[in-house]
C-alpha cells in the first residue's frame, strides 16, 4: 500500500495567515481541488453504502478481527518509525480481506481505523494527508469489493477452494492496487508537475511489493473465511514482512538528502568510490561534475529559507531528469551538487554539463506573483586526465568551479592546464666571419 506525501509550496497571496493553521490552503489550487474531490467522493460512497448495507453481527466480528490484526501489526512495528515521503507498508494484508469478505461499506471504513492509529501511535503528519490516504484506499477497496461481490454471489466459494473464485479475487486485488496507486500518483504529480510519472507510479521494486501485498491479502482472506482463529497463524509472518519492509525503507531514507531526495554526501561518496573502482578495472573513462547554484545566498536573504529549499528541490529534480539512470547524483552540501558520469569523456562531460546549465536556467519557481530563476556554474574533471581517484577528481573539479565563478558564473569550466615552465635559453652565438 502506498501512502501519500505532497510537496509543499509557498502559500498563495491572501491565504498566508490561514495556511499556517490549515496547511492544505498553502498547496496548489489544483491539488486542493483534487484532494477535496476525492474526500467528498469517499463521503458520498460511505453515505450510499451505509443506506444499502444489511447489518450482520458476523460481518462486524470479521471486521473487528481484521482491524485488530492491523492494529497489532502497527504496534509491533511502530518503534521502527515511518520514513517521510511516499512510504510503503503491508496493511493491505488486512484491507484486502475486508474488501473480499465483507460488503463495500466496511472497505470504506477500514482505512479510517488504521490511519487514525498510524497518526496517533506511529507518526503524526499533516492531517489532510491522512484524510486523503484514507479516502483513496477506501475508494479503491470499495471498488474492489463491489466488483467482487457483483461477480461472486456466494463468497464462501473463495475458502472452499473454487479456482475461478480465487482468480476473480486476485483480479479484484489487482484492481484495488491499481486504483490506490493511481489516486496517490495523481496527487503526487499534481503537487509537483515537474515530477515524471514513472517516479510516482511503478518501478520494479514497487511492482514486487504490490505482488506480495496481493498474495498476502488473498491468503489472509481465505484463512479468515475458513476460521477467524486462523488469523493468529497469518499475523506473525505479516508482522515480520512489515518490519523488514520498514527497515529497508528507513535504511534507504538514511542515504538520501531530505530536502532534495538525492543521495547525501556520504552515500554519494560510497557510490562514487564503487564506480571509480569499476572504471579502473574495466579501463573505461569517467567524469565528475561539481555544480553550484549562483548567488544562492541572495535567494535565502530575499525570499527566506523555505523558498530556498524549494529552489534546491527544483534544481535537484531538473538535474535528475536530465541524467541517465546509472549516473550518480547527490547533494554535496549547501547549494552544491555532485554528479558522476560513468563512461563519459571530456566532450561528453562538457555536453552534459552544458545541458544541465541550460535546463536549470530555464527553470522557474513560482513565488506569490513572481517567478524565481537561478543559474548554475559547474566544474568538470575527467578520470586519468585530471585525477586518478575520487579525492583528486573532486579537487580538480572544485578548482574548475572556482575558475567558472571567477569568470562571471553561469558557465562550465575545466581545470586550467598546467603552465609549462619557462627556461632561459642561452644566447645564440653569431658566426664568426
Amino acid at each position: 500500500m502506498a501512502a501519500s506525501s505532497h510537496t509543499s509550496v509557498k502559500p498563495r497571496d491572501g491565504v498566508s495567515a490561514l495556511a499556517g493553521r490549515w496547511p492544505l490552503l498553502g498547496q496548489r489550487q489544483a491539488l486542493v481541488v483534487y484532494l477535496c474531490g476525492i474526500v467528498a467522493l469517499d463521503l458520498v460512497a460511505i453515505a450510499v453504502f451505509a443506506a444499502l448495507n444489511d447489518f450482520r453481527w458476523s460481518h462486524l466480528a470479521t471486521f473487528a478481527a481484521l482491524m485488530a490484526c492491523g492494529a497489532v501489526c502497527i504496534e509491533a512495528t511502530r518503534r521502527l518509525g515511518m520514513p517521510a515521503g511516499v512510504s510503503r507498508d503491508l496493511l493491505s494484508a488486512w484491507w484486502l480481506p475486508v474488501a473480499l469478505l465483507l460488503p463495500p461499506l466496511y472497505a470504506l471504513f477500514s482505512p479510517i481505523v488504521l490511519q487514525v492509529l498510524l497518526q496517533w501511535r506511529v507518526r503524526a503528519t499533516v492531517l489532510y494527508r491522512r484524510v486523503f490516504s484514507s479516502a483513496a484506499i477506501g475508494l479503491a477497496g470499495c471498488a474492489a469489493s463491489t466488483a467482487f461481490h457483483a461477480v461472486v454471489p456466494d463468497v464462501s466459494a473463495l475458502w472452499r477452494g473454487s479456482g475461478s473464485t480465487i482468480v476473480l479475487a486476485i483480479g479484484c486485488a489487482v484492481l484495488f492496487t491499481v486504483l490506490n496507486t493511481g489516486l496517490i500518483a495523481v496527487a503526487a504529480h499534481t503537487a509537483d508537475p515537474d515530477t515524471r510519472w514513472r517516479e510516482v507510479l511503478w518501478d520494479r521494486e514497487s511492482v514486487m511489493l504490490d505482488v506480495v501485498e496481493l498474495c498476502l491479502g488473498v491468503v489472509v482472506a481465505i484463512a479468515c473465511g475458513i476460521n477467524l482463529a486462523l488469523l493468529v497463524l497469518t499475523l506473525p509472518p505479516v508482522v515480520l514482512l512489515q518490519r523488514s519492509l520498514l527497515h529497508a525503507q528507513l535504511q534507504a531514507a538514511a542515504r538520501t538528502d531530505p530536502k532534495t531526495g538525492l543521495l547525501n554526501a556520504a552515500a554519494w561518496q560510497r557510490e562514487a568510490d564503487t564506480e571509480i573502482v569499476r572504471a579502473r578495472r574495466t579501463g573505461e573513462t569517467l567524469a565528475l561534475l561539481i555544480i553550484d547554484i549562483d548567488h544562492f545566498k541572495r535567494v535565502n536573504d530575499t525570499h527566506g529559507h523555505l523558498v530556498g529549499d524549494q529552489v534546491l528541490a527544483g534544481v535537484a529534480a531538473t538535474l535528475r531528469s536530465q541524467l541517465r539512470d546509472y549516473d550518480v547524483v547527490g547533494r554535496f552540501g549547501g547549494e552544491e551538487f555532485v554528479v558522476l558520469l560513468p563512461g563519459a569523456d571530456v566532450a561528453e562531460a562538457r555536453r552534459v554539463a552544458e545541458r544541465l546549465r541550460t535546463r536549470v536556467g530555464r527553470m522557474a519557481i513560482p513565488i506569490d506573483d513572481a517567478l524565481i530563476t537561478v543559474t548554475i556554474s559547474a566544474g568538470v574533471a575527467v578520470m586519468s586526465l585530471h585525477g586518478d581517484d575520487l579525492i583528486e577528481l573532486l579537487a580538480a573539479a572544485d578548482l574548475a568551479l572556482y575558475r567558472a565563478k571567477e569568470l562571471g558564473r553561469d558557465r562550465i569550466c575545466l581545470p586550467a592546464p598546467p603552465r609549462r615552465p619557462r627556461t632561459l635559453e642561452p644566447p645564440s652565438e653569431e658566426p664568426k666571419a
